[in-house]
């Protein structure tokens, strides 16, 4: 991957083309986006980003080389790689391990890895998904769970939108995921006018500061290396001499390259992290607020609350209340 152009604005989203993985998940995510940027044209929204398609397969080596590319004259930044499904099994060892280092090596890069149904079997073979929270198949669950033990399988959710990794359910998921992906980058009337397009379910549009997008193109390794281990932790106990130890810099320092890359302190940082975590429990558990505070990371669940409120305009019983699976 090479830097980024500077015009036209461009989002690139690869797909990772496997053997054995979903014709109908590759081309339909492909047909997607070029829906997604009809929408955009129509919409006289010139400001926002034209998503750009490409097509990655593994040489012998396991380097990842494209084969398609919807625009080819210009250099790949990929943001955003998705492992589609498959209708075969699961994946066995030998395909895993092909593609294990690349994957390791994208995300360090500042890639956002995403998968549907089973492809999340190729993020846990990285280790990428170790002690985070991971969707896949209900079919697949307890398969995923017993060789990736490490992983915590939470399949009652069809998408599991986790910062710097995504992963989705179903088999047909593609669509939740694809329409995810376009509320995040380019905003929830394009999710939505796509969907409507398509004629399917719309994404549930989610409230200010419940679906936190990190900036993780910014280039700075030492920064991403602290955001990725926030990802990893939930941003738990996390102190600015931890977080300074973690990037290899002096405090000061810091302070000043985070805020450069991803245009927050590390406080808001943490909390954005913290709080997208309790959403999810909000909606998937009957865990008590208390609990759940202190579950994120909180000692003091009336600072919970301030924060909560704070960054989605709702207290967490009405997130509950509007939000919750079953409720």
């Amino acid at each position: 991957m090479t830097a980024k152009t500077d015009t036209p604005p461009c989002l690139e989203i690869g797909v990772l083309v496997y053997p054995g993985a979903q014709s109908a998940a590759v081309h339909g995510l492909s047909d997607l986006f070029a829906v997604a940027n009809q929408v955009v044209n129509e919409l006289g929204a010139s400001e926002l980003p034209m998503i750009r398609v490409s097509h990655w397969q593994a040489d012998a080596q396991g380097q990842l080389q494209v084969i398609h590319d919807s625009l080819a004259q210009s250099p790949n930044d990929v943001r955003v790689l998705v492992v589609p499904p498959s209708l075969g099994q699961a994946p066995d060892a030998q395909l895993l391990e092909l593609y294990r280092a690349q994957l390791c090596q994208w995300h360090g890069r500042g890639t956002v890895l995403a998968s549907v149904c089973i492809g999340v079997f190729f993020i846990a073979a990285s280790g990428l998904l170790d002690g985070r929270p991971a969707t896949t198949h209900w079919n697949y669950a307890q398969a995923l769970a017993e060789r990736f033990p490490r992983v915590r399988v939470e399949a009652s959710q069809p998408v599991l939108d986790d910062g710097d990794l995504v992963t989705s359910a179903g088999l047909m998921a593609w669509t939740d995921l694809g329409l995810r992906l376009l509320e995040r980058y380019l905003g929830a009337t394009v999710a939505r006018e796509t969907a409507r397009y398509l004629a399917v379910e719309p994404v549930a549009i989610a409230l200010p500061g419940t679906l936190f997008t990190p900036c993780l193109d910014h280039g700075d390794e030492a920064v991403l290396k602290v955001q990725h281990w926030l990802q990893g932790n939930g941003a738990r106990e996390a102190s600015l001499a931890s977080m300074a130890e973690c990037a290899g810099l002096e405090e000061r320092t810091f302070l000043r390259r985070f805020r450069a890359a991803t245009g927050l302190r590390p406080t808001e940082y943490c909390q954005q992290v913290r709080v997208g975590r309790a959403c999810r429990l909000l909606e998937f558990t009957r865990r008590s607020v208390d609990q759940i505070a202190w579950g994120v990371g909180y000692q003091d669940p009336g600072a919970f609350r301030k924060v909560f409120q704070r960054l989605t305009g709702v207290t967490p019983s009405d997130y509950r209340k509007r939000f919750a699976v079953g409720g």
